[in-house]
């Protein structure tokens, strides 16, 4: 039976930096100017007046404290309060290609390949820039590999979606080698005018190499004992915009055209269903809770993480058990427990087991349960 290996990870993070005062600042003198703006209009009962936001709601709510991002000026202009991207002609590389390229190239190097040793590549993530040509075949151009490229979104579970598909390919016979990024640039699609969900997101990109384990090269690989995916429709994570807005005379600049959740309802419906995926993964491969290492489980709340570590390890995880970076990097998207791993593996020993979990709009959740090898 073919052994599928994680030999690879790489992560890119933009070099802006926005912390949570700097964003509240900008949200708070947007509230002030539009209170003002419409202040007859809130005086006679017509509209709501809007509420300020405090760093400490926010690391209270979410456990976020900054976040990387692709363009920090345009973000935190009261005027503007959305990334702004210099147009790039058709024979430049694309963003989501550029950002890529850079975490592909660091998880090569980082499970001793070169770039014509991968056969596949899959570009996985929330948003696709454009609809076509795939943003993983312009990758697959960019690098100069060969074989196959394809883009998939499953939202927050893009990454694990991906991986299974990675390693489905390589047990087909398919590939040898595959290459799974992730390219999120979540703040062009954030309503940074929103108090309740203007401080989420962050940009980021990962890559993971997998391949047949009896060709690996690395010293260290980290095989994959077994991937359960599971999907159930629900409207309480949303994002309108699409290229038939145009078709229905639709407003794309509506607040559905960009990212809404009901959060109550999301934590309510989520944590469960995610604890209840991976305990039904680990029985179904025979593994205690009391086995596991580590939990990289996406980082979207603290408090949700901390609730799914509880119910999966059946106690209170300690820190090094269920690490998080929301501190830093916020949410991802499907990212999020990409960046996890590839920060908090590299202390594991031989036989260690842990899980990597994703979860998010649709909704969606993937459980890759992984094991240290020598």
């Amino acid at each position: 039976m073919t052994e599928i290996v994680i030999t690879g990870t790489g992560l890119y993070s933009p070099d802006d930096v926005i912390t949570n005062e700097e964003l509240v600042a900008s949200f708070n003198a947007y509230v002030s100017h539009y209170n003002e703006l419409h202040s007859v209009a809130i005086e006679m009962g017509d509209k709501e007046p809007l509420q300020p936001s405090s760093a400490d709601f926010i690391v209270k709510a979410s456990g976020i404290k900054r976040r990387h991002v692709l363009d920090k000026k345009g973000i935190l202009d009261i005027a503007r309060m959305y990334p702004q991207f210099p147009d790039r002609t058709d024979d430049m590389l694309s963003i989501q290609a550029e950002m890529a390229l850079i975490a592909a190239r660091q998880a090569l190097a980082d499970a001793g390949r070169e770039v014509q040793d991968v056969d596949g590549v899959i570009v996985a993530c929330s948003n696709m820039q454009r609809a076509y040509p795939a943003m993983a075949v312009e990758l697959q151009n960019a690098l100069g590999t060969k074989g196959f490229a394809y883009d998939m979104n499953v939202a927050c579970s893009s990454a694990t979606f991906g991986i299974q598909a990675a390693a489905n390919a390589i047990r087909s016979g398919s590939a040898k080698c595959m290459l799974v990024v992730s390219p999120e640039i979540c703040s062009a699609h954030l309503n940074f005018r929103d108090r309740d969900s203007h401080f989420i997101f962050g940009d980021a990109c990962t890559a993971v190499v997998l391949e047949d384990q009896t060709n690996a090269m690395t010293s260290r690989p980290i095989m994959i004992m077994g991937e359960r995916l599971i999907t159930q429709f629900s409207n309480n994570i949303r994002n309108n915009f699409g290229f038939l807005n145009r078709c229905v005379e639709s407003d794309v600049d509506r607040a559905d055209k960009l990212f809404m959740q009901l959060g109550r309802k999301v934590f309510k419906d989520v944590c469960p269903m995610v604890s209840n995926l991976v305990s039904d993964h680990l029985q179904q491969l025979d593994i205690s809770a009391q086995q596991i290492r580590r939990l990289w489980l996406h980082q979207a709340n603290l408090n949700m993480n901390q609730l799914i570590a509880r119910r999966i390890l059946g106690r209170e995880p300690a820190t090094d058990e269920a690490p998080v970076i929301l501190d830093e990097y916020a949410n991802t998207s499907s990212a999020g427990s990409i960046i996890c791993f590839h920060l908090h593996r590299q202390d594991l020993v031989e036989g260690d087991i842990g899980v990597i979990c994703s979860f998010g709009a649709g909704y969606s959740a993937g459980s890759i349960v992984v094991k240290q090898l020598a």
